[in-house]
């Protein structure tokens, strides 16, 4: 008996090319049919990401850019796994992540919130999964920030992730919300995914991996491909 297909897309959790409420999509969606390019054999091969990309200390914001003392704000471990469409584990898949401070602040030169830097955190880093497919990062829980997208408009808490495939052309954007942020209803970014795909992106906060004294724990797997797959960024 042959095995039922699995789809590598859906469209009830994947997030629409254009979203009108979502401004910045009405100049990025495409407005001809997409054209397939070849891959050539460079572009399948590499650049191959590995456990010489990780530091010892990349995986853990709350320490990987002190300068003067502890980063400021609230602690939390965010962990889960990688998974493919079956369920089984995706090891070596170097995650990223970038994240505004628990102000709300960026560490970039375009971001000019009128919220304060944190000299202690520069909201990046990476880890690489192991051979079950599992990750875990140290980090503070961003705060909310004001932008340009509609009057009033602010983002509600979250934290970008980037994933490496075994080449450049495999990575993967998300982000990754957390439960009970009364901005999720006025976001449009999260607003334009299908509701299916809402939920998927909403990590769930773990006791388990809650260290005492320390930092509340949060789960937030990825599923790369099928009919549950975690909604990624379309342009």
């Amino acid at each position: 008996m042959s095995q039922p297909t699995i789809p590598l897309f859906d469209r009830e959790v994947q997030p629409p090319y254009l979203a009108p409420g979502y401004k910045s999509t009405v100049l990025r969606a495409p407005t001809q049919p997409l054209v397939v390019i070849p891959h050539s054999l460079s572009e399948r091969t590499g650049p191959v990401f590995g456990a010489a990309n990780v530091g010892p200390l990349d995986h853990d914001l709350t320490k990987n850019s002190m300068k003067n003392g502890e980063p400021l704000g609230e602690r939390i471990v965010v962990h889960g796994r990688v998974l493919d469409e079956t369920g089984r584990p995706v090891p070596h898949t170097l995650i990223e992540i970038w994240q505004a401070n628990a102000a709300g602040r960026y560490v970039h030169k375009v971001d000019q919130h009128d919220a304060p830097l944190d000299p202690n955190f520069l909201g990046t880093g990476r880890v690489l999964t192991d051979a079950e497919g599992r990750y875990k990062f140290y980090t503070i829980k961003p705060g909310a920030y004001p932008w340009s997208n509609h009057y009033n408009a602010w983002r509600p808490n979250h934290i970008h992730f980037s994933l490496f495939g075994p080449n450049i052309t495999t990575r993967l954007v998300t982000q990754m919300y957390f439960p009970g942020d009364p901005l999720l209803d006025h976001d449009p970014v999260f607003l334009s995914l299908p509701p299916k795909g809402r939920s998927l992106l909403i990590c769930r906060f773990d006791m388990a991996v809650t260290e005492p004294h320390f930092a509340l724990g949060y789960q937030f797997d990825f599923v790369l491909r099928g009919s549950g797959s975690t909604p990624f960024e379309t342009v």
